[in-house]
């Protein structure tokens, strides 16, 4: 009786795992994994947008760059908006998931920032250097410090290079890896830190005003909306990528963040 018992509910279990598997996705509501700004701020300005073509729009914020990919793998939210194509490919590489770029929206053009140094020539010989500790954004700072002079790669263009792949440093610049979100908080503890745009714009840094250095408009950081590949036929998808490549977006972008971000459309 006890056995019977054990299998009768291990498949009532197993059936309502799979009931929950397969429910269907809310046509009215679409969830999005987000970091606060710009992404968020975005987002927030064409939710009226939306509720107007009868879809709510679910933001929900994260302030690091691995659980909107973790949540959006495991199918807990349905799509996310934070990050470059360089960055999902290494993502996808180490988790072993398979989400894909849908629409590109804007570009954060990355920059170097000091609260001790007025300019990067003013950096002293054996200066610290805080960078982000995963391939694709320590790639993406080391170009960046190359592109000025202080240093040189191995292959310039290698998007995930670390600083390992540096085969001339003059200057001796220590290099300290730390995680993207920690480099604002480090900024009085070191010469000189490489700050997402995200980031700097949440610490009121800003990036044409405060950076010594940044890249220019033809970054090909370009932040997308991801998602797995069933995604890209949502409907629900298709109108958040259309709402985000609108002209009024553009004009927000503008106007709101001066440079800072550039919508890449």
């Amino acid at each position: 009786m006890q056995r019977r018992l054990f299998l009768t509910l291990a498949t009532a279990l197993a059936l309502a795992g799979c009931g929950k598997a397969t429910k269907p996705a809310d046509p009215n509501t679409l969830s999005v994994a987000a970091t606060a700004v710009p992404h968020a701020e975005i987002l927030d300005f064409i939710k009226p947008t939306l509720a107007k073509q009868g879809l709510k729009l679910d933001v929900r914020v994260f302030n690091d760059y691995v659980q909107p990919n973790v949540q959006v793998a495991e199918g807990r939210i349905d799509v996310n908006y934070f990050q470059t194509g360089p960055y999902l490919a290494e993502f996808n590489k180490a988790k072993g998931t398979h989400l894909v770029t849908i629409a590109g929206v804007h570009v954060e053009p990355f920059g170097a920032y000091s609260r001790r140094w007025k300019s990067l020539d003013a950096l002293p010989k054996g200066a610290t250097v805080a960078i982000p500790n995963e391939p694709s954004n320590s790639g993406r700072a080391l170009q960046l410090l190359t592109r000025e002079h202080l240093i040189m790669l191995r292959d310039p263009k290698n998007a995930t290079a670390t600083p390992k792949d540096i085969a001339s440093n003059p200057r001796g610049l220590v290099f300290r890896e730390l995680e993207a979100a920690t480099l604002p908080r480090v900024l009085g503890q070191v010469d000189l830190a490489l700050i997402n745009t995200n980031y700097a714009l949440d610490a009121k840094l800003n990036p044409t005003r405060d950076a010594l250095a940044i890249e220019d408009k033809n970054s090909p950081y370009v932040n997308f909306v991801v998602g797995p590949e069933s995604a890209r036929n949502d409907p629900r998808v298709q109108k958040l990528v259309a709402a985000l490549r609108s002209p009024e977006v553009k004009a927000f972008i503008a106007k709101k963040y001066d440079g800072a971000v550039v919508p890449a459309f």
